[in-house]
């Protein structure tokens, strides 16, 4: 029997209404500038908007619930009234239950229920809410203290499977998890390409993936140093396409153009 192909990626484009984030901190702030660039991510080929309102970045600082949710609101309320399917980018119980109050479908938590536990419960109440469960081991301003692992991807899953027993714990359904491998959270370099080297052995847990590669620092190191952040867009399309063959659900990409084209190229060798 022929194996049935991959399905194409899902494209999740990346908004920060931030002052601070790594590589778009503060251009998006004002609201209007946030829904114009969300209504952009569509037309460049993103599937879903992921609004996030506190960088994740090293050392950033780390922002109350009240003005989080300033930030995230009128993006997520906008754009769902557009017919535009949100996440909301966050590790805050309160901003999630507001986020998906106004209409975000994805609940996306880079530490997975772990930093604010009643998290797991908002997505649990809603009827429809769906969760993306980061992997982390904490906060990125622990700098590399939490990087060490004896079998990066092994380590990855089985800690991934206690986030989902905790999922399952709070209620829940495994039809609305899905998983992401926390590339560049507690990681060095080799341990992102490690993992992305094992992509089959995360797909064995059975749930979707999502891949958030963009940008990242260990793509950077391949371009030449003091390089624009944005110039990693080339490098996070290339493994767009790449890692679309171990069909993966989604891919969390600052621009999504590029990677709309790569994809194009890789259905097309597909057939």
């Amino acid at each position: 029997m022929t194996a049935r192909p991959p399905a194409r990626p899902l494209l999740m484009g990346v908004l920060n209404v931030t002052p601070d984030s790594f590589s778009d901190g503060g251009r998006y702030l004002a609201p209007e500038d946030a829904i114009a660039r969300g209504r952009a991510l569509v037309a460049a080929g993103a599937a879903i908007v992921d609004v996030g309102g506190e960088s994740t970045r090293p050392g950033a600082e780390i922002v109350g619930v009240d003005e989080e949710i300033a930030r995230i609101r009128p993006a997520i309320a906008a754009l769902h009234a557009e017919g535009i399917t949100t996440s909301i980018d966050t590790m805050n119980a309160e901003t999630a239950r507001i986020a998906v109050a106004e209409g975000a479908l994805y609940v996306n938590d880079v530490s997975g229920g772990q930093s604010d536990p009643e998290l797991l419960g908002v997505v649990a109440a809603s009827e429809s809410a769906i969760l993306i469960a980061g992997h982390w081991r904490g906060r990125l301003d622990a700098g590399d203290s939490l990087a060490h692992y004896d079998d990066p991807v092994a380590e990855v899953v089985a800690e991934l499977e206690g986030i989902v027993a905790a999922a399952r714990a709070a209620g829940i359904p495994d039809s609305r998890i899905i998983l992401d491998p926390g590339l560049g959270f507690s990681k060095t370099a080799e341990h992102n390409w490690e993992i992305l080297r094992g992509l089959d052995r995360l797909s064995a847990l059975g749930f979707p993936l999502l891949i958030g590669a963009s940008r990242k620092r260990f793509l950077g190191e391949l371009l030449p140093e003091d390089t624009d952040v944005r110039e990693r867009d080339l490098p996070t399309a290339v493994l767009s396409a790449l890692v679309a063959d171990a069909g993966v659900w989604g891919l969390r990409v600052h621009e999504p153009a590029a990677s709309a084209r790569a994809l194009d190229v890789w259905e097309h060798l597909r057939g």
